[in-house]
């Protein structure tokens, strides 16, 4: 299960097919050395987005 705390680059590494739904929630810089270590909760703050309702897409 992917959580607050999970690292972005943790979760493209672990589950890669998931990159998708970041990139539709506005999160276009996966690839930025810096973003690999942001957790989905700071990513989400940057950004703007409700990190629980990602959660939601991301673990279902």
């Amino acid at each position: 299960m992917i959580e607050k705390t999970t690292k972005i680059g943790e979760l493209l590494k672990s589950a890669p097919e998931k990159a998708d739904i970041l990139l539709e929630a506005g999160m276009h810089c996966l690839g930025c050395p810096a973003s690999q270590e942001e957790t989905i909760e700071e990513a989400c703050q940057v950004h703007g987005i409700d990190v629980d309702e990602l959660l939601k897409k991301i673990n279902s």
